[in-house]
Formats: structure tokens, C-alpha cells, sequence
């Protein structure tokens, strides 16, 4: 199922619909309730603008499945299908059953699309309150703390989340810190924090444009 996933992938970044098409319906067939897989063949297809090939791939899960369907399962479909009410009901039963790090992020994500972005930052508050910090909510939070345009506590939230060793999200949370810099109009301490970020991360392009931008202010 991998290799003809990924086979896919290369296929549709080549611009060969058909033969990706076929050959992620033979990746399907072999798991069909691999939805993790299903998922990233959505991706797959948005990103190359095949958004509605994809969203077969999660309908029919929701057609076909919908009986066995996790709440969890059943309002991650929903999600990257674009139906947030229905998410937000299936993911709420799912975070009562289990409060696990994906559900909770994919909640607040929901609530983000919703409009409603001081619920979202209350489901994302909640859980580090009671399960302990963990670097991809914080993310979460001072992305939504941003929208809501409360620069210091986006500021806090990405500086939190680089507080914890070893995490994934290292680069992406401190590119967000210089951004909540730039918001606060520390124009000084971004450039410096962006100056010590390109050293490692030297191949990043938004870094690169940001630098420019930030040189003119």
C-alpha cells in the first residue's frame, strides 16, 4: 500500500491524474480503513489542485464506514472535508471519550474554522492545564492567539513550546516567536532572532524574505 501510495504522490505531482487516481485506489484497496493514508492522499490532491479526487477518498469512508466510525475518525473526515459543525459534534464526543494530543488539536483547529477563536484557545488552554505543556498545542495556541491579535501571549505560547526539549516543532515555533516579535513591533529583537535562525536553518525562503523585510524597518 506504501509504494503504491507514494507511486501516487509522484504521479500527481507530475501532473498524471489517471495513473495516480489508479494507484491510489490500489493503495486503498489493499487497507481500505487505513484513514491516515486516506488523508494524506486528500493532501496529496489539494495541494495539486485535484481537491475533489481527494475528497472521494473521504466521502466514501463516510458512506461506506460510517456505522464503525471512531468519533475521532468520523470528524477528522469531516474536517478536511470542510463540514466544521459536523466535526466539532463528532471530535467533542471524541475528546469526552479521549482527550488525546490529536483530538484536542484537530478540535481547536475546527473551532479556528468556525470563527471562533476564543473557544479554540480555551480547548487548547484546557488541555496543557491538565495534561501538561506539549509543543504542538502551544503552537496551536499562539496561532489562534495571533488571529485574535493578542501578540504577547502568542509570544508566550511559542516561547513555551521551545521550552521543551527534544520536541518536532523546534523550527516552526521559532519562526513563529520572530513573527509575534514583528507583531509587537520589536522590529530589533526579530531581526536578531532571525539572524540566529538562518544559521539554521539557512535554506528556509520565508526566513530569507522576512530578513529583507525587516531590514527595511
Amino acid at each position: 500500500k506504501t509504494a503504491y501510495y507514494l507511486k501516487g504522490v509522484i504521479e500527481i505531482e507530475q501532473g498524471d491524474q489517471e495513473a495516480a487516481k489508479a494507484d491510489f485506489d490500489k493503495a486503498v484497496e489493499i487497507e481500505p480503513q487505513d484513514y491516515d493514508m486516506r488523508i494524506n492522499i486528500f493532501c496529496s490532491c489539494a495541494e495539486n489542485g485535484l481537491q475533489e479526487l481527494g475528497e472521494g477518498y473521504l466521502q466514501t469512508v463516510l458512506d461506506n464506514d460510517d456505522k464503525k466510525l471512531s468519533d475521532y475518525n468520523r470528524g477528522r473526515m469531516s474536517f478536511y472535508l470542510g463540514d466544521y459543525n459536523s466535526a466539532r459534534n463528532s471530535l467533542e464526543k471524541a475528546k469526552d471519550s479521549n482527550a488525546g494530543v490529536d483530538v484536542v488539536s484537530l478540535l481547536g483547529q475546527t473551532y479556528e474554522k468556525l470563527g471562533d477563536y476564543n473557544y479554540a484557545a480555551s480547548v487548547y488552554s484546557n488541555y496543557l492545564s491538565k495534561q501538561g505543556p506539549d509543543a504542538e498545542i502551544y503552537n496551536q495556541l499562539g496561532l489562534c492567539e495571533l488571529e485574535k491579535k493578542d501578540y504577547q501571549k502568542a509570544l508566550e505560547a511559542f516561547q513555551a513550546g521551545k521550552q521543551i526539549e527534544g520536541n518536532s516543532l523546534m523550527q516552526t515555533l521559532s519562526f513563529n516567536e520572530i513573527v509575534a516579535y514583528e507583531y509587537l513591533q520589536d522590529y530589533q529583537k526579530a531581526a536578531v532572532l532571525l539572524k540566529a535562525y538562518l544559521q539554521n536553518y539557512p535554506d528556509d525562503q520565508t526566513a530569507i524574505r522576512e530578513q529583507q523585510f525587516l531590514s527595511t524597518r
